[in-house]
């Protein structure tokens, strides 16, 4: 299938690796030009090259902490400036700590929200002025499972994916009759640089060993095993093209039909 992706453009936040940079790749591939960014200008710089070598296409690094409204505001314009025009918005940069209330501090709390749900704020402030004025664009929001299926001991992450989740139904709304849609992608555990870091907080907070902690998350899905970067990338991919326009204002879990709650009896009961 054609999914009419391309000449076009898209900037994709936290682009230098894990998911994002397997969205841009696949973006690439199907001959869209991307601009991404993220906080370390070597890694990002080093992927762009990566991918500009692997796809052919024009891959723009533009270092930015999206924490700051005026790194935002830089990267949009820049991008903008480098691409032409930006038919594509992937927010994507950010995460939160995982652990329950108690382990907790206030800046990781702080952290998370700037990171995971302010970042996509600012960005879209930017954007969909150039998108409105150039007659349409779509908007895939990378958020997480947390905030529809919550789970104690991912608490912070939960509280921004619910607050990035009600901001994607509110703005589709607003939006639609500029023909700019949105839409939220979900997906539950993935296996990127950071489900070690994730494993490791669930071991200590639910009080099992290290290896039951990572047996947990498989264990509650049907389909037995967590989500690899290329299967949320197809999606995201798929759901940027044209031909996806009337998926505006929903969202996708990308699962395998997590039960979340099993992992709390597994916990009780460990596996094995």
């Amino acid at each position: 299938m054609d999914l009419m992706l391309k000449g076009k453009t898209a900037v994709v936040t936290g682009g230098s690796e894990g998911i994002g940079k397997g969205i841009a790749r696949l973006l690439a591939k199907e001959g869209v030009d991307v601009a991404i960014c993220a906080r370390r200008k070597e890694p990002l710089e080093a992927a762009a090259a990566e991918l500009a070598k692997e796809t052919g296409r024009k891959i723009i690094p533009i270092t930015a902490d999206l924490r700051s409204d005026k790194d935002a505001k830089a990267f949009i314009e820049a991008a903008h400036k480098a691409l032409g025009r930006i038919d594509i918005m992937v927010n994507n940069a950010g995460s939160a700590a995982g652990g329950v209330i108690e382990h907790l501090t206030e800046d990781d709390w702080e952290k998370g929200l700037q990171l995971k749900f302010m970042g996509y704020v600012r960005c879209l402030r930017y954007v969909l002025p150039i998108m409105r004025a150039q007659g349409g664009g779509r908007v895939v929001n990378l958020i997480g499972n947390d905030g529809v299926k919550p789970s104690y001991w991912e608490i912070c992450p939960g509280a921004a994916n619910a607050a990035g989740q009600n901001l994607t139904m509110s703005l589709a709304g607003q939006y639609g009759k500029d023909k700019i849609t949105f839409v939220a992608v979900n997906p539950g555990p993935v296996r990127t640089e950071r489900w070690a870091g994730l494993v490791d907080a669930m071991a200590r907070d639910m009080k099992i060993s290290r290896e039951q902690a990572d047996q947990l998350a498989p264990a509650s899905i049907p389909v037995g095993r967590i989500a690899e970067v290329d299967e949320v990338a197809s999606l995201v991919v798929m759901l940027a093209s044209p031909l996806m326009e009337m998926v505006n204002g929903t969202m996708i879990e990308i699962d395998g039909g997590q039960d979340k709650p099993l992992m709390d009896r597994f916990r009780d009961k460990p596996l094995g």
